[in-house]
């Protein structure tokens, strides 16, 4: 569990691939994050916007005013070693990496991105949820690191699945029976995280 207070426990928290286009997974997260209400900065990069929902972005994370504890990538697969590789480098000690395309079902390159992801993250001690994942919630600390379509209440049961579907779907199971959650986590293809790691913290 070693930097897994960078993951529940930021200070500050960075999107990169944050959108303004509506629906976009990077627009969602964007959403998502400012309307948790987290009690600390939360920084948007993309190279080729000004704002972000009316919060300045960045065009890269060497801009970045100040380090994020957390990173939440969700850019494509190939430009996901190089942002490890950039933000360990800045101090950032974990990672949630949204997409697809690091070797699930017969996707040519995606082992080797997979490869490289894990290399860049190990001279840091980088943590890394994901990829292929739903994110990360966090209702006591006000965040929501994910593209999760509705927020849970607190509550005192963590959730912790590899799906995003078995996710969303316990989510709306639990807000129509009035049930909330410390926190929900997806860890998707578990490249680095994995249960063991995550119910040992928990």
């Amino acid at each position: 569990i070693r930097n897994f207070d960078s993951l529940f426990e930021p200070k500050a928290i960075a999107l990169v691939g944050a959108s303004n286009r509506p629906h976009a997974v990077g627009a969602v997260v964007a959403r998502n994050l400012l309307d948790a209400g987290f009690d600390g900065p939360v920084l948007f990069v993309n190279p080729h916007e000004a704002s972000i929902r009316s919060t300045l972005n960045y065009r890269s994370v060497s801009e970045l005013p100040v380090t994020p504890d957390l990173a939440v990538i969700a850019t494509p697969a190939a430009t996901v070693p190089g942002l490890i590789a950039d933000l360990g480098a800045r101090g950032c000690r974990a990672a949630i990496v949204l997409a697809a395309g690091f070797g699930e079902g017969d996707q040519a390159g995606g082992a080797a991105l997979r490869d490289q992801m894990l290399a860049a993250a190990r001279p840091h001690l980088l943590r890394i949820v994901g990829p292929n994942c739903l994110g990360v919630i966090s209702t006591g600390r006000r965040i929501n690191a994910s593209f999760a379509p509705s927020a849970p209440p607190p509550g005192e049961v963590a959730l912790v699945t590899q799906s995003g579907a078995i996710a969303t779907a316990l989510l709306d199971w639990g807000a129509a029976n009035g049930i909330g959650f410390s926190h929900v986590v997806s860890l998707g293809d578990m490249a680095e995280v994995d249960f063991g790691d995550m119910l040992d913290y928990l």
